[in-house]
């Protein structure tokens, strides 16, 4: 999807994303002389795209929602009972079987390593804008609140995954030269650091951006929202959590279900009404993988230039769990014919389908040439927020509501299977479980399913029930911090419990 906003993000994050997140201590201002630059709103802009909007890409193995082991929806559902891989690299097999630990070198210890200090660069960013005369006020504030977006978000991300994160402190941020350790926050801390950030994003950012509109693809109040709706669900804050739903499913915002499931996922459909926010995608910028990633070279697909690397699958337990007629099923293959003739399925899975369904769920890009699809990524919706709502309202209550049920059964209409009654449970746990179910079912290989098995107090038990996982503790619902993070700490970073 080509707009004005993409290329100035593939062109500025070469200048400042490279200013590398790989140290704790911000070194952005040797990134740029602020006597020169930034000058104008012009200049804070590409500061921005640069500085903040960088990480929030999906582009081939880089970007926080890449589609490989180091983008955090693949690695946060990898290692629940919806995903598997068939790749055999010992960083797969440690993800999948809940195995985590200190040795690991791919996937978490890089997200962690290559975010944390972005914290600290968004921080210089935000301290500059406010430092500028030449912006009037309110323009000021519309610039600030990208930056109080990314960094809530950001901080949301590190502390879902690992905990407590490192803030930056005035001490640090003003003295980057001096190698400040910076210690690990208390969960309150960081809870109320991301909240205040998004609180503050929320003021001044557009309830939506339309597609087309040249900024498309810059953070919304949507977008903030929707993050501090998980934060209130992690924290379970369920009162705050319904009044965020409340505001989030106002007109103002237009959001609603596409009407079949297929269709979110297409480039025909980019930018519908159900997508929050999405990595946006074009040929030559920043391209997804997500196809190449699940496809095996005997699938037969309408543009054969699609690479196929044949990797990820849906277990055939969870794909198994789905109701007849589902129609979220269309986007997950279970059979197929190759074009030599070959059927493939999971009686015949001939080294294909052994692990799992193929969860395809996008559609092809037809200018795909091998290196990667234009298709949009999709990485916050509206389902998602209707089914959190579902959840939140019925533990606010601590019953099951009929507004609950309601909002469960928009999702699952849209699917096509029979809706609940209030009646049809007998008690508030039994709703859950349909809800973390739905969930699943609903928003696969989304980045949501590790964090929902967790509040539901599941995700230890269903690995050693799924995944068989001979490893899986109570301590592993967080990763472990990198092991050079701890040792560069000094002892003044603290590892997680555990590890």
């Amino acid at each position: 999807m080509a707009n004005k906003f993409i290329y100035v993000l593939a062109a500025c994050a070469g200048l400042l994303g490279s200013t590398a997140c790989t140290d704790l201590d911000s070194n952005v201002y040797s990134a740029y002389n602020t006597s020169i630059f930034p000058q104008n709103e012009e200049d804070v802009n590409a500061l921005l795209v640069g500085g903040v909007y960088a990480p929030f890409r999906s582009d081939r193995f880089e970007g926080l929602f890449c589609t490989s082991n180091r983008g955090v929806q693949i690695y946060n559902d990898m290692c629940t009972d919806l995903g598997n891989c068939r790749w055999t690299d010992v960083y797969w097999f440690d993800l999948i079987n809940v195995n985590f630990n200190t040795n690991q070198v791919e996937g978490a210890p890089l997200i962690y390593r290559n975010n944390i200090s972005c914290l600290s660069r968004m921080s210089n960013i935000i301290k500059t804008i406010k430092q500028m005369n030449s912006i009037s006020e309110d323009n000021k504030n519309k610039l600030l609140a990208q930056a109080y977006c990314g960094r809530g978000w950001l901080a949301y991300i590190l502390y879902d995954m690992f905990g407590r994160i490192q803030i930056p402190t005035e001490e640090s941020l003003n003295n980057p030269a001096e190698n400040i350790i910076v210690p690990r926050s208390t969960d309150e801390e960081t809870v109320k650091y991301i909240e205040d950030n998004l609180l503050e994003a929320v003021k001044y950012l557009p309830k939506t951006i339309p597609y087309g509109n040249a900024d498309y693809g810059r953070f919304t109040a949507g977008a903030a929202y929707t993050i501090l709706m998980h934060l209130y669900m992690h924290e379970q804050r369920w009162a705050e959590a319904v009044e965020v739903g409340n505001e989030l499913m106002k007109p103002d915002y237009g959001y609603q279900l596409v009407p079949d499931y297929k269709d979110i996922f297409t480039l025909e459909n980019e930018g519908n009404k159900e997508t929050i926010w999405a990595c946006t995608e074009d040929h030559g910028i920043n391209i997804q993988l997500w196809l190449s990633e699940v496809l095996p070279s005997t699938y037969p697909t309408k543009n054969p230039k699609i690479q196929k690397w044949n990797g990820y699958r849906m277990p055939w337990q969870f794909y198994h769990s789905y109701e007849q007629g589902d129609r979220r099923l269309l986007t997950i293959c279970a059979k197929y014919t190759s074009n030599s003739g070959l059927v493939y399925s999971e009686a015949y899975p001939r080294g294909t389908l052994d692990l799992g369904a193929l969860p395809i769920k996008y559609g092809e890009d037809p200018e795909d040439t091998g290196s990667g699809s234009s298709i949009d990524y999709i990485v916050l919706r509206y389902a998602d927020v209707l089914t959190l709502q579902a959840e939140a309202l019925a533990r606010k209550a601590n019953s099951v509501t009929q507004e609950a049920v309601d909002l469960l059964n928009m999702v699952r209409q849209r699917a096509g299977i029979p809706t609940y009654k209030v009646g049809d449970f007998g008690s508030l746990e039994s709703f859950l479980d349909a809800v973390l179910t739905e969930r699943g079912h609903e928003l696969y290989f989304e980045g949501w399913r590790r964090s929902d098995l967790i509040r539901h107090g599941k995700f230890i038990e269903y690995a050693k029930l799924y995944k068989k996982s001979r490893t899986a503790a109570p301590h592993h619902v967080l990763f472990p911090l990198p092991k050079e993070i701890i040792n560069e700490g000094r002892g003044l970073v603290i590892q997680n419990d555990g590890y």
